[in-house]
C-alpha cells in the first residue's frame, strides 16, 4: 500500500527493519535458550551478514522517521555496523558467558527450517545511510554495546 501512498502525494518511508534484537522475544528469544545450554555456534559457514538493531533503535528510527518531513522512500532499519554470523555467535557467547563452539550444519537447518533456512544461511549486509543522513544517532551502534545492555 505505500506505493499508492506515494501516488496520492503522501510521503511514505518504509523503514525494513533487520533483525531485532530484545531480551523478551524475537530473534535473541528463539536463540538465548540453546546459547545458554553451551550449544549455540555459527550458522554454516558463519560469513554471512547479519543486519540487526537494538529494539530502542528500532522504536527510536520508526519515531524518527514519523518527525522527519524530509525521510522518505526506503529506510533500512540496522545498525551502522552489521557483523557476519560468526562474530554474532562469539559475541552472543561473550554476553551469555558460554561457549559457542556446535556449528549448525546448513542441512540441520534445512531440517528443522524448510526453505527459510536459505535466508539463514544467505545474509544480508545493510547499511542505515538514510537513516544517519536524516540525522539518526543510533543510542547502540555496536553490537557488543546492544547484548551488554540487554543482557546485564
Amino acid at each position: 500500500e505505500a506505493p499508492r501512498g506515494e501516488g496520492l502525494g503522501v510521503r511514505v518511508a518504509r523503514v525494513r527493519l533487520g533483525i531485532a534484537l530484545d531480551r523478551d522475544g524475537g530473534a535473541l528469544g528463539m536463540m538465548a535458550p540453546a546459547f545458554r545450554l553451551g550449544l549455540g555456534g555459527k550458522l554454516g559457514s558463519g560469513r554471512q551478514w547479519i543486519s540487526w538493531l537494538h529494539r530502542e533503535d528500532a522504536v527510536g528510527l520508526i519515531r524518527h522517521a514519523l518527525d522527519h518531513p524530509a525521510l522518505s522512500g526506503p529506510v533500512n532499519g540496522c545498525a551502522p555496523e552489521p557483523v557476519r554470523n560468526a562474530e554474532f555467535t562469539r559475541e552472543l557467547g561473550k554476553a551469555l558467558r558460554r561457549p559457542t563452539i556446535f556449528p549448525v550444519p546448513p542441512f540441520a537447518l534445512r531440517l528443522v527450517f524448510g526453505k527459510m533456512a536459505d535466508t539463514l544461511l544467505g545474509g544480508q549486509r545493510a547499511i542505515p545511510q538514510a537513516a544517519q543522513d536524516s540525522g539518526y544517532t543510533f543510542r547502540y551502534p555496536t553490537l557488543d554495546g546492544a547484548l551488554k545492555e540487554i543482557f546485564t
